[in-house]
């Protein structure tokens, strides 16, 4: 089978459609979150319709943020970054387009499923066995497409940004097939091998080994590329990106079981999450600081790049998500944070923080250079500045709203009186939250908001190209075979 079936250097159709994909669903995803939040803030928005209740629509916000929204994020910038670091086209224009239309049948079918009730009922895992199966052959197309762009390079080098979407690629696939492994009894249903302590060991191994390498080592493949890029310098140490991505991969499969402290899993095994998990504050942070120096003798560019803002707004986010979990996953803090809103708060400081506005950043920059516009040059810089400060306040008003509420409720669980019985019931550290929900409601209104500029601003962006040319990004003066200099 021929793998090249066009004389262009890149494959830029491919990228722009995932890129449209990821501003759309990450519109409908957003909005489901919104809609979700309002209805713990007003129950009367859980209508007679089962298929609309926060139990149904809970799964299916999780799954288009994370699967919809970052999964194809991920694809397409890595399709994107690829071609670039590697000097020649994607593997094979047929598994590009195989890829890209198996993601949106996966997302789809999650969309039609979960509303009707169909589910595993395990976190980040809830699709039933057909639609797993689809993922995984999915899966397997799109590594065979990016391994084999990265056997074709031109260069000898392979630049580390790859590496971590190699990481990324490799260990998704050896998660999803072993959290997978269920016996059917219907076409909508199946039922888990593992079960009891074992079956929650492996889920939690798979659940944040999901946040370690598909919100966190694809996204930080992200910044390894789009940070230089728009930054126009090359990366502050390229010494220590390897370091990190080493250090990383090696520490992050161990932290699973601190979702699981106080249960039935072995002390010892929850000791081993703990300790990990304080370890991996280490590499984490290594990255982090990586990724900002970089900007070392081009910060006068955030007065004026708000693309470069989104960037290095989402390492702040990243290096402040990365320090709270490693705590949170000490025993004696777990014990007032396990099953409390600071635990929302930190999923979101992550979600929205770094997730999200690293992908906004690598959206805006990467959409005008596969369509006709110079990197970084959308219809209107304006509006992504007015998105940057939409994103940033509903992100605080979000994450802030949670902590309190999660402080809040773990005082109120172990407060007792001098007998021994409960100072509160659980209905009063309800009542008790209700004004954090409403602020959490307001912050994820805030950040759709910006979503919805931003899709505005891109369908004007691909849609005229020569619209807005008073606007124009400056051109990042780093060279694309220069990217990952060290410094």
């Amino acid at each position: 089978m021929s793998t090249q079936v066009s004389t262009e250097p890149y494959d830029t159709g491919i990228v722009r459609a995932f890129a449209l994909a990821t501003v759309f669903w990450g519109i409908v995803g957003m909005s489901v979150g919104v809609l979700i939040a309002l209805q713990l803030v007003f129950p009367e928005l859980n209508t007679p319709w089962e298929y609309f209740h926060f139990g149904r629509l809970r799964p299916l916000h999780t799954n288009a943020v994370i699967f919809a929204f970052g999964g194809n994020a991920l694809i397409g910038t890595s399709y994107y970054i690829v071609q670039r670091t590697c000097q020649a086209r994607l593997f094979s224009d047929a598994l590009s387009k195989f890829t890209f239309w198996g993601w949106q049948t996966v997302i789809v079918a999650a969309a039609i499923t979960l509303p009707l009730g169909m589910t595993t009922t395990h976190e980040y895992a809830e699709l039933e066995w057909p639609i797993d199966i689809l993922i995984a052959v999915v899966w397997v197309a799109y590594a065979i497409n990016f391994i084999g762009t990265i056997a074709r390079r031109k260069p000898q080098h392979i630049y580390v940004a790859n590496w971590f979407f190699l990481a990324f690629v490799i260990t998704i696939a050896v998660l999803h097939i072993f959290n997978s492994i269920q016996i059917p009894v219907s076409l909508t249903k199946s039922y888990y091998v593992p079960a009891g302590a074992m079956d929650a060991m492996i889920q939690w191994w798979y659940g944040h080994n999901a946040v370690g390498f598909f919100l966190t080592a694809g996204f930080l493949g992200m910044m390894y590329y789009f940070v230089p890029k728009q930054a126009g310098r090359p990366v502050y140490s390229y010494r220590l990106s390897i370091v990190h991505f080493w250090a990383l991969i090696a520490i992050y499969m161990w932290a699973g079981p601190h979702h699981l402290h106080y249960s039935a899993l072995p002390d010892w095994a929850q000791s081993v999450g703990m300790v990990m998990s304080l370890v991996l504050l280490a590499p984490s942070w290594g990255g982090m600081i990586n990724g900002i120096m970089t900007l070392s003798g081009a910060w006068d560019k955030l007065r004026t790049d708000p693309i470069l803002k989104f960037l290095v707004v989402s390492l702040s986010f990243y290096g402040m998500s990365t320090f709270e979990g490693p705590m949170m996953a000490i025993k004696t803090v777990n014990a007032l944070s396990h099953d409390t809103d600071w635990t929302i708060g930190h999923v979101h400081s992550g979600a929205l923080g770094w997730v999200a506005m690293m992908t906004i950043g690598s959206i805006y920059h990467m959409l005008p250079a596969v369509s006709g516009r110079r990197a970084g040059e959308m219809y209107s810089i304006a509006l992504v500045n007015v998105h940057f400060w939409l994103a940033t306040v509903g992100t605080v008003l979000y994450i802030a709203s949670m902590w309190v509420n999660g402080l809040l409720q773990g005082l109120m669980w172990r407060a007792v009186n001098d007998d021994g019985t409960l100072t509160y019931t659980f209905v009063e550290s309800v009542v008790a939250s209700g004004p954090g929900y409403l602020v959490r409601a307001l912050g994820g209104l805030v950040y759709l908001t910006g979503m919805l500029i931003m899709g505005y601003n891109v369908i004007k962006t691909v849609s005229a190209p020569a619209a807005a040319p008073a606007e124009r990004a400056p051109r990042p003066t780093t060279p694309e075979g220069t990217v990952g200099a060290a410094a």
